[in-house]
């Protein structure tokens, strides 16, 4: 064998590999470009209801949201991505999913962001840590984002920008209602924040303000990540913990629950009933989870249990998920 067999950066295999990379670079690069963008239009969108055109003044009304929704999403997926990297599984840096903006389409400028493992990851432990990384962060920089928004809530003045009519009685009497729905986090964080003397926006003026939002929206990702189930992180927290039986049995009874409020939810919108039960939005992830995640976690052939730290750590993950989970996150109901 040649002495520069195994420096030779300079074959045509080695030129392809180091193509594919560059290639992956720029793609990861658009991909948070674009999102970047969509997510702009959105902030505009959601804080100050302005549909188009756009004047460069505008978009920047949009950049808070979209600097603390990519700040959440690259937490979330770092998380990922370096515990990844602690236990030698060789994996992509992030991919983010921009989502346009759709007329009569409620979206958050973006679809989230996901990594991919290339290497199996061979043990619990390591499973487990990849896992729960993710939400981990993703949930702390939800937290900041939530205290900063709730530490500085703007005056009545600014909600007047935006609906000059807001204290007035025919202010909200017809027309179409969208309510973000609470859970025990954010209420926590009203109690311990909102100042009482002080104008605080009720749940369905929270989207004009970009931090409190996407705080909201944070936690919001995180319940829909931290379900026990197939291979949402909460599936491999859970598989890890439980085995492979327990942790089918936990997944299926997240499944029926989530369809059980997502019946409701479906049901009370088109009766038009208002009864706020469920949300339409887990029926349909309930159906992308048994059809597409799919409820099974994949096998790990390692027996090894983990240990009591990383237990410790996984019940407090999933009492993440009750903090931050809500039965009907988004209520849309006509008025008047």
């Amino acid at each position: 064998m040649p002495d520069n067999y195994s420096t030779d950066y300079t074959s045509p295999f080695a030129k392809i590999i180091n193509l594919q990379k560059k290639k992956r670079y720029w793609l990861h690069i658009s991909l948070f470009i674009f999102t970047f963008i969509t997510t702009t239009i959105a902030g505009v969108e959601w804080t100050i209801g302005t549909l188009g055109p756009y004047t460069f003044e505008t978009l920047l009304r949009g950049l808070p949201y979209s600097f603390a929704i990519l700040f959440i999403l690259t937490c979330h997926e770092f998380g990922h991505y370096f515990a990844a990297k602690y236990h030698n599984v060789d994996a992509t840096l992030p991919y983010y999913i921009p989502f346009p903006p759709i007329v009569g389409f409620i979206n958050f400028g973006t679809m989230g962001a996901v990594i991919k493992t290339v290497s199996p990851v061979k043990t619990k432990k390591a499973m487990f840590d990849i896992g729960i990384a993710g939400p981990i962060a993703g949930f702390i920089a939800s937290v900041f984002i939530l205290i900063y928004g709730f530490q500085n809530v703007p005056g009545e003045a600014y909600i007047l920008s935006i609906h000059p009519d807001y204290f007035s009685p025919e202010y909200g009497a017809s027309g179409l209602k969208l309510v973000f729905g609470d859970t025990i986090l954010f209420s926590f964080f009203k109690y311990l924040f909102a100042d009482n003397a002080a104008f605080f926006p009720p749940m369905s003026e929270i989207y004009h303000y970009p931090f409190l939002c996407v705080g909201w929206f944070g936690l919001l990702i995180t319940a829909m990540n931290m379900m026990p189930v197939g291979q949402l992180d909460g599936g491999h927290i859970a598989y890890t913990m439980f085995g492979d039986k327990n942790h089918f049995k936990i997944a299926v009874i997240a499944f029926v629950f989530l369809f059980i409020f997502g019946i409701s939810g479906f049901v009370d919108s088109v009766l038009e009933l208002n009864l706020n039960i469920g949300w339409s939005g887990w029926l349909f992830w309930s159906l992308i989870l048994y059809f597409v995640i799919r409820l099974k976690h994949p096998p790990i052939a390692d027996d090894e249990p983990l240990d009591t730290k990383r237990v410790t750590l996984g019940y407090i993950s999933f009492f993440i998920l009750l903090l931050s989970f809500s039965p009907n996150p988004i209520i849309i109901s006509a008025i008047g």
